[in-house]
């Protein structure tokens, strides 16, 4: 049963979370059970409220503001740079275990849980995004730049990824700047591993049915969490 997802990327900037809120929006239209955790957001902009998590925010959104944004993203840090940095800039020390409470699912919901950076980018004291996907245990997308280089990127978090003895159901190629997608890094990405490829334009929108299915977790499936 798929109790999860965890969105990660082979660096900053991919599409990781264009691509999360899409899965959510689009599982939340069709009547499944979602919920969305960031549990960690550096660059949160600061206004009269507090700080705001830009990326936390488009998952509220995605779920039509059904949950608070804190229950989306319990640690924010202005500082635009690494997790782990921005909180000791601000005194403050994240543990794994923080961050695992933080994705905290007590209902029936899928959580769609995205990290922050690449696999390998730090999110607290001697806790990657590997660590956190690793004790949340859930299958994971991968969201590449598709451009110059990213097959190299995408077959070393495959890798690392696999290492960490964790399942990736797909890959998803994004074209983050109009006209920078090289058109044969889909085809030689199915020619040299086993996953699911799905290539989208800049702007582009997901086929999150498709994905699943392609993923071997046709929308059928989930029938269960409908609301």
């Amino acid at each position: 049963m798929l109790k999860g997802l965890f969105i990660t990327g082979t660096d900053t900037e991919v599409g990781k979370t264009e691509i999360g809120a899409q899965i959510v929006a689009q599982l939340w239209q069709h009547g499944i059970s979602v919920t969305a955790r960031k549990p960690v957001e550096s660059g949160c902009a600061a206004t009269a409220a507090g700080l705001r998590p830009a990326d936390a925010w488009r998952y509220r959104q995605a779920l039509d503001d059904s949950i608070p944004l804190e229950q989306i993203c319990s640690y924010c840090f202005e500082a635009p740079i690494a997790p782990l940095v921005a909180a000791r800039e601000q005194g403050a020390e994240l543990t794994l275990d923080q961050l695992i409470m933080a994705c905290e699912n007590k209902g029936e919901a899928l959580a769609i849980v995205e990290g922050a950076g690449g696999f390998y980018s730090p999110l607290a004291e001697q806790v990657l995004n590997a660590d956190l996907a690793a004790a949340l245990g859930y299958p994971v997308i991968l969201v590449a730049a598709n451009r110059l280089g990213c097959i190299n990127h995408v077959l070393l978090t495959l890798a690392a990824i696999a290492q960490h003895g964790l399942e990736t159901l797909a890959i998803v190629l994004s074209e983050t700047e109009p006209g920078q997608a090289i058109s044969s890094n889909a085809s030689l990405l199915r020619e040299l591993q086993s996953r699911p490829v799905i290539s989208l334009g800049y702007g582009g929108n997901l086929n999150v049915s498709e994905l699943l299915s392609l993923s071997g977790h046709p929308l059928e499936s989930l029938d269960h969490r409908v609301r």
